[in-house]
């Protein structure tokens, strides 16, 4: 392993990340699946940050945790287009909402009231 190059481990685990969250977006949406993605990467995170401090400084894992904090960024702003995407279609900016009437909705339907069964029409 190169100094500049993260870990194989680490460049494994982050395509394993992508590829769970690429299927995820097929079954429970982007938004879902990039939440499960975050969770993951900043769980490794946590992992790599440790890792200096065990093994030691200078065995690369600065490179492995700048490649994490990279694929945290690019799902990160996957998951904030998603959202501004999903809000859009809600409202969308030429369309409207109905604004009510402050004495109540205009073209009511008249109670023509009840009529009985025998009656005609012929007044």
């Amino acid at each position: 392993m190169h100094p500049g190059m993260p870990s194989d481990e680490v460049t494994d685990a982050i395509a394993l990340i992508e590829m769970h969250r690429q299927h995820m977006v097929k079954e429970a949406g982007l938004a879902a699946a990039c939440s499960e993605a975050l969770r993951k990467l900043h769980e490794l995170l946590v992992v790599e940050q440790a890792a200096p401090q065990a093994h030691g400084p200078g065995t690369g894992h600065l490179a492995s945790t700048e490649a994490v904090m990279i694929e945290i960024k690019r799902v990160t702003k996957l998951a904030g287009s998603a959202s501004q995407s999903a809000m859009s279609k809600r409202a969308r900016p030429g369309q409207q909402q109905p604004v009510s009437h402050p004495r109540g909705p205009r073209n009511v339907p008249r109670n023509k009231g009840r009529r009985t069964m025998g009656r005609r029409g012929d007044r």
